[in-house]
């Protein structure tokens, strides 16, 4: 399957660092994409293709601005991730508990 062809969700794009490190950067307001490129080691068509998969998940939207695009955030697209992450924090609670009662009964 050719690379143009794939499709990601919220989850596989925040896998990768560079994605999640852009997330943070938009997190601190709308930025254009010569403030974003900024930030990274990598070429300008290497940022550009991580922007392209969160905006196709819907985490962040380009606005035309002259010359340039500014990207804005959408958090409420993480809502996803936390749904399912608030599944497994019942067994980081009992963990926890555990390690109290653990703690509990080590002291005099």
């Amino acid at each position: 399957m050719s690379q143009s062809a794939e499709k990601h969700d919220v989850f596989q794009a925040i896998a990768d660092p560079t994605r999640r490190h852009v997330l943070e950067l938009l997190s601190a307001g709308d930025k254009p994409i010569t403030a974003i490129t900024e930030h990274f080691s990598i070429s300008r068509t290497a940022v550009v293709k991580h922007l392209k998969v969160l905006e196709e998940v819907k985490l962040i939207s380009a606005q035309k601005s002259g010359r340039e695009k500014i990207y804005t955030l959408h958090a409420d697209r993480l809502k996803e991730i936390e749904d399912w992450l608030q599944y497994f924090e019942l067994f980081w609670d009992n963990k926890l508990a555990q390690l109290q009662r653990i703690v509990d009964q080590d002291t005099p």
